[in-house]
């Protein structure tokens, strides 16, 4: 069964998993990417522009699909190593949470928590609306 995940991360960092074709997170820990499965849908959702101290941003920044491979340890940058997972990801507009939070089940109540947590799982309904808005599709 394919599930919908989103994971926080700021804009920056997005942008260099979406060139490369991969996903990294909480600074490339393994354990968050082993809970995504080939063919889940992951969506980055980035609270700033930058990590960490980035002008506020509040928006989904990417969207794509986990391909059928493991996780691998790769270099971040000269001396440190983290964990990657590769993805197909879609051409996609940036699009500001607000635009969309009157139409998210998981935006009801707290929902700052969850993104607090790095990665959590939303539902078919929250995820196709995310997709439309930020795909057209």
């Amino acid at each position: 069964m394919t599930r919908h995940w989103i994971s926080t991360v700021s804009r920056e960092h997005v942008q260099i998993g979406v060139a490369g074709g991969f996903a990294m997170m909480n600074h490339g820990k393994l354990a968050p990417l082993k809970r995504l499965s080939p063919g889940d849908d992951l969506i980055y959702y980035s609270p700033k522009t930058a990590y960490p101290d980035g002008q506020p941003l509040k928006a989904f920044t990417a969207i794509g699909t986990v391909r059928n491979t493991p996780p691998y340890q790769a270099e971040m940058r000269p001396g440190m190593t983290g964990y990657r997972l590769d993805i197909d990801w879609r051409e996609a507009t940036e699009t500001p949470i607000a635009s969309l939070t009157d139409r998210l089940e998981f935006t009801r109540g707290n929902w700052g928590m969850l993104a607090r947590r790095g990665l959590f799982d939303i539902s078919d309904a929250d995820f196709q609306t995310i997709r439309a808005a930020m795909t057209g599709a």
